[in-house]
């Protein structure tokens, strides 16, 4: 009996130990946690052993509305601005574009160079699908702003010269000395000299971007106004969607941008045809496929049908047709015969028999003649 009440005093003795040392240990963790929601700007778990609501800090908040990035291209691409921007329809979804604004610089190089008589390089900075309305509120002023139109697909574009280039060509033009940067004169509206300069290198312009176009799509680019005031050169809705094509123009060492804006409504007539993907600059039809499909037409089996006579006849009539029964043809020895291809006529002739075949002799053609062209 001693030894049984020895042990139990033991045992009460090691529960009591075990729990004050578990409860030594709680203010200890409790400390920890406080600590490390401390150093992490966080709160940390509630002291009843629940998890407190996590509060985000500036910088997460900042990367959530996409403001997190220096660069404009990412901050357009992450965060709440991306799904706000997602409604854009990408440029990219329009490859032969690309390969028209190429050809354009191409183009736009030449023909600068003749008409500035001077060493001209064009280069394309970037295309980027905007809003019409984002767009004319980002213009630097000032600014010329010219509104043409593409008379075969009855809508318009936009060009912006920024006044360096307009500057630049004035003075390239003009005659201005070679090693000087053009000068720019701040608190004056431009020149009716320097709007009429820059309206002949819009021409220009104009005329190469048909040319662009003109293997995809025939379109005439015709010079419409001039603005100054952005508000004035309003062709779309603000919040229509557009494609912006910045160019670059380099004189040695003067120049500027020129911007191309083209509404998505004025590419719709041709959208069909910027959506086909092409190797190379070669679009367009493809003779090679015109002259195989020729051939195989020219050998292809048909059936053609010589009908005799036809004559109507009511449901019941049809109904009443038994085996042995007579249909009459008001057809004679000299009653033409139509020769049909799936239900159309396309000869007429008249009915014979060579040996012991049955034959038919072509006299004339009912298919309708073409107009001479």
């Amino acid at each position: 009996m001693a030894d049984e009440s020895e042990s139990g005093i033991d045992e009460e003795k090691l529960a009591a130990d075990w729990a004050a040392a578990a409860e030594a240990d709680q203010p200890d963790m409790e400390a920890e946690a406080s600590r490390a929601a401390d150093e992490n700007g966080q709160p940390g778990p509630a002291a009843g052993g629940g998890q407190a609501t996590r509060v985000l800090n500036q910088d997460e908040i900042d990367s959530l509305l996409g403001f997190d990035s220096s660069d404009d291209e990412d901050r357009e691409r992450s965060g709440i601005r991306a799904i706000i921007n997602s409604a854009l329809v990408s440029y990219e979804r329009l490859p032969m574009l690309e390969v028209v604004f190429d050809r354009l610089v191409r183009l736009m190089t030449t023909s600068l160079r003749n008409f500035t008589s001077d060493n001209v390089e064009v280069s394309l900075d970037q295309i980027t699908s905007i809003r019409f309305g984002d767009y004319l509120n980002s213009i630097p002023l000032p600014a010329i702003l010219s509104v043409f139109r593409a008379q075969e697909w009855d809508n318009y574009g936009l060009i912006t010269v920024d006044s360096s280039l307009i500057y630049s060509i004035v003075d390239v033009l003009l005659g201005g000395r070679r090693g000087t940067a053009a000068m720019r004169i701040e608190g004056r509206p431009y020149t009716t000299i320097e709007r009429n300069l820059v309206e002949r290198m819009i021409s220009v312009v104009l005329n190469d971007l048909s040319q662009a176009f003109e293997p995809l799509s025939p379109v005439n680019f015709v010079y419409d106004r001039i603005e100054t005031n952005p508000r004035f050169a309003t062709i779309a809705r603000p919040a229509n969607a557009a494609i912006l094509a910045k160019f670059r123009i380099d004189m040695e060492d003067r120049g500027g941008r020129l911007e191309l804006m083209l509404p998505y409504a004025t590419l719709e007539p041709v959208r069909e045809l910027l959506l086909q993907m092409f190797m190379g600059e070669k679009f367009g039809r493809d003779s090679i496929w015109e002259n195989h499909l020729a051939t195989e037409l020219w050998s292809t089996d048909i059936d053609i049908q010589a009908v005799l006579d036809e004559q109507l006849m009511t449901l019941r009539e049809v109904m009443n047709l038994e085996v042995g029964a007579t249909i009459m043809l008001n057809a004679t020895p000299d009653t033409p015969v139509e020769l049909r291809c799936g239900g159309i006529p396309l000869l007429c002739g008249r009915m014979g028999r060579i040996g012991p075949q049955i034959a038919v002799r072509v006299d004339r053609s009912l298919r309708p003649m073409r107009p001479n062209p």
